[in-house]
């Protein structure tokens, strides 16, 4: 697939949203803006289009997708909403939660959206794109983000761009992500347990992780930027681009005044100029593991272990 494709940049008007629509309903690939991050989105009820999302991003098979729906009813078709997941559906929907739920039988969605799993991962987004997009497709979507597997998120269409340009049909061009990390992650149990399988903006508490892929974003390596990453450095070396936090100064600062939710919009745009640097190795300034730190240092980490 790479090279093969003419990728189309869409402002997120009536016009772009009316073509992404298009695109998406005809089997498409279309990178479309979250709260969170880019997401590439196609339709979910396709074998066709969602295998072309595993091919664009290079995707391991055994790593599920999160589906993005519109509206309650249409939730309510993919998957059993128990009362516990109810609770979180109406208190933090749409937004960045991703629930992973049991899969209702007959539900019409593509087998490889949930990899073979009994559960299927939901989120409502609350960006305004995304969810014109959705409502104007009438298709629930499937969106893991929109960038090579393994690699920095897109919080921009130019990070879009730099590893999936000639990939996928279209980008949407709806500028910068607010939140700037991927959404919050729980699975809730058969008895009304719910384990945090991905921290993000939203905080249910403590993580768990089985061991078993369940949902997105729990692979140990992830978020590559393709050198070596240091965490929680005071002191730069020489071949160190280094990504400030606080007091600590960096050649690109999360957040001088120490503001983790600027931090967090800010993390991916950080580590892409990292990548593109010409220094050999990155170094990050100690964050703060409370509130959302728990989601960037989750996401620092996975960056810094090598792949393999």
């Amino acid at each position: 697939m790479g090279g093969k494709y003419v990728t189309e940049m869409l402002r997120a008007d009536a016009a772009g949203i009316a073509r992404a629509s298009e695109i998406l309903r005809d089997g498409g690939l279309v990178a479309v803006p979250t709260e969170t991050v880019y997401g590439l989105a196609a339709r979910a009820d396709s074998d066709e289009a969602v295998a072309r999302i595993y091919e664009a991003k290079g995707r391991p098979s055994f790593n599920p997708l999160i589906v993005h729906v519109a509206s309650l009813d249409q939730a309510n078709d993919l998957a059993v909403i128990g009362d516990a997941a109810a609770h979180l559906v109406h208190r933090y929907w749409p937004g960045p939660l991703t629930l992973v739920l049991p899969l209702r039988q007959g539900a019409r969605l593509a087998a490889a959206v949930t990899a073979g799993l009994d559960t299927v991962a939901l989120r409502m987004p609350d960006n305004p794109v995304m969810r014109a997009v959705l409502d104007a497709t009438g298709l629930p979507l499937a969106a893991p983000s929109a960038n090579r597997s393994g690699f920095i998120s897109p919080t921009t269409p130019g990070h879009v761009l730099a590893s999936l340009d000639a990939r996928i049909d279209a980008v949407l061009d709806g500028g910068p992500c607010r939140a700037g990390v991927e959404s919050t992650i729980a699975a809730v149990r058969d008895d009304g347990w719910i384990d945090v399988l991905r921290p993000g903006p939203i905080d249910l508490g403590q993580s768990a992780f089985s061991g078993n892929i369940e949902a997105p974003g729990q692979l140990a390596s992830h978020y590559s930027p393709g050198k070596p990453v240091r965490l929680n450095a005071v002191q730069v070396a020489p071949d160190d681009f280094m990504i400030g936090f606080g007091d600590v100064a960096g050649d690109c600062t999360l957040s001088s005044s120490g503001d983790l939710t600027e931090a967090a919009s800010r993390l991916y745009a950080c580590l892409h100029e990292g990548a593109r640097s010409a220094k050999r190795s990155i170094a990050v300034a100690p964050v703060p593991d409370e509130g959302i730190g728990a989601a960037i240092n989750d996401r620092l980490r996975r960056a810094a272990t090598p792949a393999g």
